[in-house]
């Protein structure tokens, strides 16, 4: 039989962690179904610092309210509480990064897709505000018809190593990358070149109206675009390997 002292601390521990499980859970949706949806978690990296927060902070508050928990303590409530506030700050804190490193655009350049976090931007550009929650689709205009223009965006890649898409300025419309993804987008076959058969065909039978892709490239691991070429519509990013 357990001792009442113990017996008591393993409950108020419990219910701790049942709490801190609880937001671990709203958390987790925030995340990986609003911010970053499957599979820009992967792509970025941030599911790994995601999962360390979380254990660090449903373990951490758990164990430590074992640790205090004594039934009659005279300060107890006020344990609880500076518990309770270290775990919620370094969870708030956690989010908070993970949503200032939100992926915001998903952006077309040249021949592929590259994936832009909101802390990547340079600059601001009325007409294109940031996405709040789900990254958007987007054209970047690369070759500005006015010379200096493309000059600068030129020097400002080589000098400072900005890509366009990170520069709002260059925005355009995904409707107006039509002609551009028609032009550039890649056989199925070509996947099998760095992914095995199977994750291809596995990946493919999810989403049938695709026949061709397009890389893109992110911030920990890139991914494919996949497209349906005579229409030039976007299907799904999917977790396969546009490259060696």
């Amino acid at each position: 039989m357990l001792n009442p002292i113990l017996k008591d601390k393993l409950r108020a521990s419990m219910i701790h962690f049942v709490l801190s499980s609880i937001l671990a859970l709203l958390c987790f949706i925030l995340i990986f179904f609003l911010l970053y949806p499957t599979p820009l978690a992967q792509a970025t990296g941030v599911e790994n610092l995601f999962f360390l927060m979380l254990a660090i902070d449903v373990v951490l508050g758990p164990a430590l309210t074992f640790i205090v928990y004594k039934k009659y303590k005279k300060t107890l409530k006020m344990d609880l509480l500076i518990i309770v506030i270290i775990q919620l700050s370094a969870l708030i804190y956690g989010i908070y990064a993970m949503y200032k490193g939100r992926p915001v655009w998903i952006a077309y350049t040249a021949d592929r897709f590259e994936l832009i976090r909101a802390n990547d931007m340079i600059g601001q550009d009325p007409n294109y505000p940031l996405p709040k929650i789900k990254p958007q689709y987007i054209f970047v205009e690369t070759n500005p018809k006015n010379p200096k223009e493309q000059l600068n965006m030129m020097l400002k890649e080589a000098q400072s190593n900005i890509s366009p898409a990170q520069q709002p300025q260059y925005y355009r419309p995904i409707t107006q990358a039509t002609t551009q993804i028609q032009q550039r987008a890649l056989s199925i076959a070509e996947l099998q070149q760095y992914n095995s058969k199977v994750a291809v065909e596995k990946t493919l039978v999810k989403y049938p109206k695709a026949d061709a892709w397009l890389p893109l490239k992110a911030t920990a691991v890139d991914m494919v675009v996949l497209v349906n070429k005579e229409t030039a519509s976007i299907i799904k990013i999917v977790d396969l390997r546009p490259w060696e």
